[in-house]
């Protein structure tokens, strides 16, 4: 047991911001199982829960400047998980979703290999542009329409305004409307 697994969190934040990498290890130990039994639960897959769980401690190591010494280490980290793995699950359920549809549609159609890969291409570019709306917005959008949770409950989860909640919904359907408008014309007009 090394001398750091004693210090409290506070103490283990300062040191971290000062580039320690024993404290980061003593954070790393501390958390880690915590984290990977939280995502385990979610996602049902080592695999996926060990990567979410390293992304976090690599981000904290990469933003250790940045941390306030008197926030709960706890929570942020796993504030940082949820919302990691929150991401991933709506990555997988509008692939899921977008390429059942797309491949529902190509089954009825000539050419089934060709239409594949104008499916998979439409399915990239939809993710493309999900993931490219600003990281609040997607979270909000995500958690709107893949998670199906209510204004509400987005706002309380967030701890932001319904009216926040309701604003970002908006401007994240205008912007994917005007964004993927041409491409769905196009795909339904060459019947991709």
């Amino acid at each position: 047991m090394s001398a750091y697994s004693k210090l409290n969190d506070t103490e283990l934040i300062a040191l971290l911001k000062e580039g320690n990498k024993q404290a980061f290890a003593a954070i790393f130990d501390k958390y880690n199982s915590l984290l990977f039994a939280h995502v385990y639960k979610k996602l049902r897959d080592r695999e996926e829960a060990k990567d979410i769980v390293q992304e976090v401690f690599a981000a904290l190591w990469l933003k250790r400047d940045q941390l306030n010494p008197q926030s709960s280490l706890g929570g942020y980290l796993m504030l940082a998980v949820k919302h990691k793995t929150l991401d991933l699950i709506g990555h997988k359920s509008i692939e899921s979703r977008y390429f059942d549809s797309l491949a529902g549609f190509a089954s009825h159609t000539e050419g089934a290999t060709d239409h594949r890969v104008r499916e998979k291409q439409l399915q990239d570019i939809i993710s493309r542009e999900i993931a490219a709306l600003p990281p609040k917005m997607q979270a909000i959008f995500l958690m709107s329409r893949v998670d199906q949770l209510s204004h509400k409950e987005i706002a309380q989860e967030l701890k932001v305004s319904e009216e926040t909640v309701s604003t970002q919904i908006k401007r994240a359907l205008k912007v994917l409307r005007v964004r993927l408008g041409l491409v769905l014309y196009l795909a339904m007009f060459f019947k991709l």
